[in-house]
């Protein structure tokens, strides 16, 4: 029995190192046809949410993206919504800015790059203050908090 045993474990080892030869040069192609699977999806915490719409002037493309409010098991009181600039960047931007889409600018944005400030004033109880505001590969980001208000409390 012992012997039986031993002859096992071995057999089962050699199948396992034999199956890891096989598959190791396919595991690239197999890791990015499961990345692209339907069911497979970035957060929106992460990526900063779908983008809601863009502005384009001469220079640079404003990015606002949908306002994120997702949890793990459900939506969350408080979220965000991010702002990104790509292109060609002034060295300061000053940008009003309507994220529901209702007509009405919800905040004002400045941003100063040679000193690296971002003032922030607010339009709306939603929005609250600057999570983080950073200059990134394609130009800068912004991430304004925002409260998760019923229509029927809004002024």
């Amino acid at each position: 029995m012992k012997r039986v045993k031993i002859v096992a474990g071995l057999l089962w080892a050699f199948i396992g190192l034999i199956v890891i030869i096989i598959l190791f040069p396919g595991l690239n192609s197999f890791s990015s046809s499961l990345s692209r699977a339907p069911f497979m999806k970035l957060n929106p915490r992460y990526t900063g949410g779908a983008v809601s719409k863009q502005l384009i002037s001469e220079r640079c493309t404003l990015d606002v993206r949908v306002p994120v409010f997702n949890g793990f098991l459900k939506e969350r009181n408080t979220g965000f919504v991010q702002l990104d600039w790509r292109g060609t960047l002034p060295d300061k931007i000053c940008d009003s800015i309507d994220y529901d889409e209702d007509g009405v600018k919800d905040f004002c944005i400045a941003i100063d790059r040679t000193e690296m400030k971002t003032t922030f004033e607010s339009y709306n109880v939603q929005a609250k203050n600057i999570i983080i505001s950073t200059p990134t590969s394609y130009g800068w980001a912004v991430r304004i908090g925002l409260l998760k208000v019923p229509k029927s409390k809004l002024p």
